[in-house]
Order: structure tokens, then sequence, then C-alpha cells
């Protein structure tokens, strides 16, 4: 019933232009026209879906008409048997298991009570109690991390993508991957990641901080979209939809830097 609804949606968001979310969720109407238009604008080929879980942001990229290349990141061993079941049909989206670090090595990925929490970092509700029955440690699992700087090269020379897009959603972990890229993030085009207004998990990065270290790397702003308008009137944490700056100058209708 869920997939009829989600296709009687699409149908009528084609035949009239118009747009309907359910009451409160507004936010999602401006994900989509942000990310259609961003994704649309600079020509991005493929997505680094980074933090995938059983594979949401994948499916509504291609809700809102992206064709392209997904490469989708997931650690949790639970939660990826889900996510390879959601991308099995489609040809143009890869799923790995691993979880993206600022180097290689082994950690405890701490699986919490809903799984979308599960974060490397212990949770923290010290500035909140909304999540308390839900970002709690039920058990621990050792993953494999790896850098990006690491794998880029193998899986451009593999798909021959040019202009990938990079979306973040690791619980508390973006920056690190980052770190992780310092030597292949000029390539891409853009990024998504969530910020925290509030702290939710322990050693995770401010606001301020996501937002300087990606402007450091050379990246601007182009949208902020809030990430969990459920828990009003508090506002926890907020995406970022940013360009690299070295794109900016180019033709994006088709021209190059």
């Amino acid at each position: 019933m869920r997939t009829f609804r989600r296709q009687v949606v699409k149908i009528f968001a084609q035949v009239t232009g118009l747009n309907i979310t359910r009451k409160g969720r507004g936010w999602e109407l401006f994900e989509h026209e942000t990310l259609s238009r961003f994704l649309s604008e600079f020509h991005v080929d493929c997505v680094f879906d980074v933090g995938a879980n059983s594979g949401q942001y994948a499916t509504r990229l291609r809700e809102i008409g992206f064709r392209g290349l997904i490469i989708s990141f997931e650690p949790n061993p639970a939660v990826f048997a889900n996510l390879q079941i959601a991308a099995k049909a489609d040809t143009e989206w890869i799923t790995k298991q691993i979880a993206l670090d600022s180097e290689s090595r082994t950690l405890m990925l701490n699986v919490m009570k809903r799984d979308v929490f599960s974060s490397l970092h212990e949770p923290d509700h010290s500035e909140t109690c909304t999540f308390v029955n839900m970002n709690v440690v039920e058990r621990q699992v050792p993953v494999s991390t790896e850098t990006l700087d690491a794998l880029f090269p193998g899986l451009q020379e593999q798909f021959h993508f040019s202009r990938p897009f990079l979306k973040m959603d690791t619980q508390g972990h973006d920056l690190d991957v980052i770190v992780g890229a310092s030597k292949c993030l000029s390539n891409f085009v853009g990024l998504q990641s969530e910020l925290n207004l509030t702290k939710l998990y322990k050693g995770a990065s401010t606001f301020s901080e996501g937002l300087a270290l990606y402007q450091s790397r050379g990246f601007k702003l182009t949208g902020l979209i809030p990430s969990n308008a459920a828990h009003f009137p508090d506002l926890h944490e907020i995406d970022c939809v940013m360009y690299n700056s070295q794109f900016k100058g180019e033709n994006r209708s088709g021209g190059s830097r």
C-alpha cells in the first residue's frame, strides 16, 4: 500500500508539477527541490551515499529522478542485508559493507535500539532527553573502516564517473570522513552533511565546526535542510548542501571548467 501511495504521488507530481507531502514534513519538499536542482545543474553522475542505512536516501534520489550511479556505504551487518535487498533490482546502485573514516582500522560500531542512530560514537544525552529511548546501545559489533582517499581511485577507474556528489549521514562521524578524503575531496562537485545543533554523540563535531571545515576545503553553502523537524519546537540537526567553489565558474549547462 505504501509503495502504491508513493506511485500515485509521483504520477500526480509529474502531471501537475506540484509536490505533496504529509502535514508537518514540508522540509522533505525543500530537500527534494534542492537536490533535484543541484544534481541536474551540476551534472552529477555519481552519488557517494555514506551512512546508507537501509537505502532511504538512495530511494529518495530515484524518486526525484536521479538515474546516475549510487554507491552506498553501510557497516552495520544487519542493516546492510536490507540495503542489498533494496538495491538488488537497480544495476546502477552499488553497495559496500564498510565504514568510511579518517584512517583504515577496526572500530566497534554501537548498534542502537533504533538502527538509524547507530554510530561509531557513544550516545550523549546531556543536552536533550528526546532520544534517550532510541539512541541507546543494544550491542556492539566490530567493523572495518577505510578512507575515501584509499577507495576513490579504484571506484573511479571501475565506474568512470567524473562529477561525484558526497552525501554523509554517519551519526557524528562526518568530519572523520572528510579528514580521510584530503586527496580526493576536490573531485566532488558538492556535498551534503548532517550538522549537529544539539550534542547527540560523544566526540561529535558541532554545527559551526563542521561548516568551518567544509568551507576551509573550498565548499560554499547552497542550502540548509532540517532533518528532524518532527521534534518541534526543537531543531537538533540540520543538513547542509554545499557546492565546490572550483566548479562555480564553469558553464553548468554543459561546459567545462
